[in-house]
């Protein structure tokens, strides 16, 4: 699994109920099924990617999030994960209310736009940045929402979400540093990883 997976993983409690969003090769959900006993299953937009894990004997369906979670009832899951994926969905925000609909508690990553290396490549090129995290050029890549770490903040302050817990991953790391302040996450941080619940009123 990558890092930012690793890092999802423990913060999942044995033997939930999981729904991974964009899981890939299905790697999240195999090693929470093994390891920790966990009901997992996948929805992955990508057929290749659904097709290998099935062939690997892994629950994950071929389909869309910004179609398919309106199908699920509430509170089917305990933890509803979206990992790099949000930056690609048509519609973020719905995306997020079903997430937090149909599960307890949402883990969310994603590529954190506001980096400083990609603010100085924009400024000193003038073109899109390509870098680990982004690792396609603009006119090929799935990303049509890109965000900030404040971006997200703003949105679970807008939307009633309440930020459990946060922190930040550069490459195979996570970064103590960054993790002190949004604003220090939001300059130096490489990717966002979010545990959100619904605000209570």
């Amino acid at each position: 699994m990558r890092f930012d997976q690793k890092l999802i993983a423990d913060m999942v409690a044995p033997r939930s109920r999981v729904l991974d969003i964009g899981c890939g090769d299905g790697s999240l959900i195999g090693y929470l099924s093994r390891e920790k006993g966990c009901d997992a299953q996948g929805l992955e937009l990508d057929m290749k990617a659904v097709t290998q894990s099935v062939a690997h004997g892994l629950p994950v369906m071929h389909g869309d999030a910004d179609d398919m979670l309106a199908d699920y009832p509430d509170g089917t899951f305990d933890y509803v994960v979206l990992q790099r994926t949000l930056q690609a969905v048509e519609y973020p925000r719905d995306v997020l209310r079903h997430m937090l609909r149909i599960g307890r508690s949402a883990l969310v990553s994603f590529p954190n736009f506001g980096h400083w290396r990609l603010r100085w490549h924009l400024l000193r090129t003038g073109r899109m940045p390509m870098t680990s995290v982004w690792p396609t050029p603009w006119y090929e890549t799935a990303n049509i929402h890109p965000c900030t770490i404040y971006d997200f903040f703003a949105l679970c302050e807008e939307d009633g979400y309440e930020v459990c817990r946060w922190m930040v991953v550069n490459g195979n790391r996570q970064s103590r540093l960054a993790g002190w302040s949004p604003h220090l996450a939001n300059l130096f941080g490489e990717q966002g990883l979010f545990l959100l619940r619904r605000r209570i009123p």
